[in-house]
């Protein structure tokens, strides 16, 4: 089973990185959060990857391209260029890294990998956030109710915290960010049938979160697992500073 990641879009919130490198290649605890969402997978067994590359897909190249070398101890006889490898940290992945067009919409670079799919189910999700889902629970709701695909929904902590007030206008408590508002949103981490990229009909334009899904949820083919461990996305450098703070004290949950 493939794992479908979106890594082209060009991370404007997120400009103070992006302006030298892709959005999924800024970095928690030194890896890029591409490496962490893709170890998520590895964790249940899926190491087929499809990087659906747009701005600056070829920084991502490089990365993978060099990857092998990199987490491997070699000698290298520089008078025939021969090398001999010893031992490799590297993970058993196979990555397909798929130029989607730079200005392409997320629906038109997912449409771009249906060789890569064929006729097999597929995970699919975004290159900038990380999570504790369990992909093996999730996998087993998807296959239980029949639909061409399952949405991981979540709820995101609130931006500021929340004062609880009686009736004499007193402040009982106060409770740091909580939750939001109890509306769930898109998370990511999708299952898919190849029977969603049939629901992809404006080429590159096609914005996946729009008319596809839209359209998905009107036919009853759309359902959502709800997921209430941990979610991260990085969309700002405060986003980015704060999964680095949970790195370092050893408390990632992903």
């Amino acid at each position: 089973m493939k794992v479908l990641i979106l890594a082209g879009g060009f991370g404007t919130r997120l400009s103070e990185e992006t302006h030298v490198r892709p959005k999924p290649m800024a970095e928690i605890g030194g890896k890029p959060i591409l490496w962490h969402i893709m170890n998520i997978y590895s964790k249940y067994g899926l190491n087929e990857f499809v990087i659906l590359l747009g701005y600056k897909g070829a920084y991502i190249k490089e990365y993978f391209y060099e990857y092998y070398l990199h987490n491997t101890d070699f000698t290298i006889d520089l008078s025939s260029n021969q090398i001999e490898t010893h031992s490799s940290n590297s993970e058993p992945w196979k990555v397909t890294l798929l130029d989607t067009g730079l200005h392409t919409m997320t629906g038109g670079r997912i449409k771009r990998a249906a060789d890569f799919i064929q006729d097999e189910t597929f995970l699919l999700t975004y290159g900038d956030g990380v999570s504790d889902v369990n992909i093996e629970e999730l996998l087993s709701f998807h296959r239980s109710h029949g639909g061409a695909i399952t949405m991981t929904s979540v709820m995101p902590d609130g931006r500021f915290g929340a004062l609880q007030i009686d009736g004499e206008n007193k402040v009982n408590s106060f409770m740091e960010k909580p939750k939001g508002d109890g509306k769930w949103i898109n998370g990511g981490f999708f299952v898919c049938e190849p029977k969603v990229l049939e629901y992809i009909n404006n080429g590159d334009g096609t914005i996946f979160e729009r008319e596809p899904l839209e359209k998905l949820a009107k036919d009853g083919e759309l359902y959502a697992y709800h997921h209430y461990g941990f979610w991260q996305c990085m969309d700002t450098l405060s986003d980015k500073k704060k999964l680095n703070q949970l790195w370092d004290k050893g408390q990632a949950k992903w």
